[in-house]
């Protein structure tokens, strides 16, 4: 992967089959979050309560960080940008699904019910450099780690 399109790419890609990140913000710790996503559009959204930290935090838009581990631990990565409460009844509904519907006893008319959105800026992904032969070639001193790995991370524009 040498390019900031691929990098980008396989994030979206691995992040929206997983769909679970930490997420925080100035004063709130990271959290594990359960991502939903809008279609194709490069924004993340989570579903929390109104009483949550999160929530009370953002409530006019803050600078946040999502960072994401893949399942497989074959990307990683660290994603500035801002986040806010967008309770848009339309995207809403067209998010909502029966797990999300599991921690709302009145549904999507509970009162507790907050839509947060984050918009991504920046990140730095990384994949995972690790295999056999690299393995082979660290164990007989061959090469540098740190050479065959730089074209294992990215800061890429997320916009």
């Amino acid at each position: 992967m040498s390019n900031d399109r691929e990098f980008k790419t396989k994030f979206w890609d691995s992040i929206r089959s997983d769909m679970t990140a930490m997420v925080g913000v100035a004063g709130v710790s990271p959290r594990p979050m359960t991502a939903q996503f809008d279609g194709d559009r490069p924004v993340i959204y989570f579903f929390t309560a109104k009483d949550t930290d999160l929530a009370e935090a953002v409530s006019t838009g803050k600078e946040a960080n999502v960072t994401y581990a893949a399942k497989g631990h074959d990307l990683f990565a660290s994603v500035n940008g801002t986040l806010q409460i967008d309770n848009d009844r339309a995207v809403i509904d067209r998010l909502w699904n029966r797990y999300v519907a599991a921690w709302f006893e009145q549904g999507k008319d509970d009162p507790k019910l907050c839509l947060l959105r984050f918009d991504p800026r920046d990140a730095e992904i990384w994949k995972d450099a690790s295999s056999f032969v690299a393995g082979v070639k660290l164990f007989l001193g061959m090469g540098d780690p740190k050479e065959d790995y730089k074209d294992s991370v990215a800061h890429v524009n997320m916009k």
